[in-house]
């Protein structure tokens, strides 16, 4: 295998320091290397490939696939992966990294930093991953695989059988790491101000800036936890949805958000969402992007309080797992809800995403904190 890097000019997301480096999927182009023979065809991946890694030997590497064989030569490590139709985002991140397992025995957390770490701050991340990643799994079920592709079945198996380990590593050059975060959806979650802090490179991995302190760690990479739980690396469209469910990733990085923070994160987050839309809304087609976003972050909060957070767990783990290796649209979603709180959702979705701004009641209801946040949002008629 080749690499093709990008040329003089381009913008570049390769992360190289003297100590470390990082191959992102989207940094690098992987040229499979012709077959040899007279009759040899080529333009189709095959099933299956091998990827080779040469390092310095006191050099950790983790890299998408199957490891299949580690072997040192004089003062070179070699490691081979093997690489399936499913590892569509390859990767390598390798480097003189201290790595620590943390976590719990049911959910394996593996940190690699640049240099070692107080082992107070060691505990205090694992804590908080821990209750991140228990939300997630709790709202949006078990970070698995339920109807897996050919192929993926022995990529599960090493990477563990009671909910996939998860990698975080910290970037070996920061601006080489990061793609721009959404603004819109920083601002809904209140980091607008905040610089880049997590990046998922694939399901199981992320790369991290802790230049916040390692105590923030969990804080700051819940948005790029959030979209393990919801398909990414496996869904296409992940990024691409129309609205309200362009909105689906900032709301599960809200829910890992609350994991963390107080009781009231919920309310403060709903009522920051709130702000970015007029009352006198204009009809839909002509919201500005903001207003939209945002109106389609707050349709999830309301389904929660108008089925309640039990069914409104189910039909989301049933949309996620019915459609976990194809993308999903505004009808698997309503699908989902239809099945498990048997309504017409798509009524509920009308009134939301039909009319302008979003319905007075839920306002009122957010805005003068009249209510208790657990009460169900009345069902009004479209």
């Amino acid at each position: 295998m080749n690499l093709d890097t990008p040329g003089p000019g381009e913008e570049s997301h390769l992360g190289f320091a003297s100590d470390a480096f990082f191959l992102p999927a989207q940094g690098w182009a992987a040229n499979l290397l012709p077959a040899r023979g007279i009759f040899a065809t080529g333009g189709v991946p095959p099933d299956k490939w091998n990827l080779t890694v040469h390092v310095p030997n006191g050099f950790v590497v983790h890299t998408s696939g199957d490891k299949m064989k580690t072997s040192k030569h004089g003062e070179e490590t070699t490691v081979h992966a093997r690489q399936r139709i499913v590892d569509i985002y390859p990767y390598v991140i390798a480097g003189r990294y201290v790595s620590k397992q943390i976590g719990s025995d049911r959910q394996k957390i593996y940190l690699w930093t640049r240099n070692q770490q107080d082992a107070g701050d060691i505990r205090a991340v694992s804590d908080s991953l821990i209750k991140t990643l228990g939300n997630y799994n709790l709202v949006f079920g078990e970070r698995s695989v339920a109807q897996p592709p050919a192929g993926f079945l022995a990529w599960h198996h090493n990477r563990g059988q009671n909910g996939l380990p998860l990698w975080l590593a910290e970037c070996p050059v920061t601006p080489g790491c990061f793609t721009e975060r959404n603004p819109l959806n920083a601002q809904l979650l209140g980091t607008k101000d905040e610089g880049r802090s997590g990046e998922m490179i694939s399901l199981d991995s992320a790369v991290i800036d802790p230049g916040p302190g390692l105590k923030k760690m969990a804080l700051a990479a819940a948005p790029a936890l959030a979209a393990s739980w919801l398909g990414y690396g496996q869904s296409s469209g992940f990024h691409e949805q129309d609205p309200p469910l362009s909105a689906f990733p900032a709301f599960a990085a809200a829910v890992g958000d609350e994991a963390l923070n107080s009781a009231a994160a919920r309310m403060e987050t709903i009522r920051r969402a709130l702000a970015l839309v007029p009352k006198n809304a204009p009809p839909p087609g002509k919201e500005d992007a903001a207003a939209l976003q945002a109106k389609s972050f707050l349709f999830f909060y309301a389904l929660q309080d108008r089925y309640g957070q039990e069914t409104f767990r189910k039909a989301v783990r049933h949309m996620l797992d019915a459609r976990r290796n194809t993308d999903f649209n505004l009808n698997d979603l309503i699908a989902a809800f239809d099945q498990e709180a048997h309504g017409n959702t798509a009524a509920f979705v009308r009134l939301w995403m039909k009319h302008p701004g979003v319905p007075a009641d839920f306002r009122t209801k957010y805005e003068n904190n009249s209510a208790d946040k657990n009460t169900s949002l009345k069902e009004s008629t479209p």
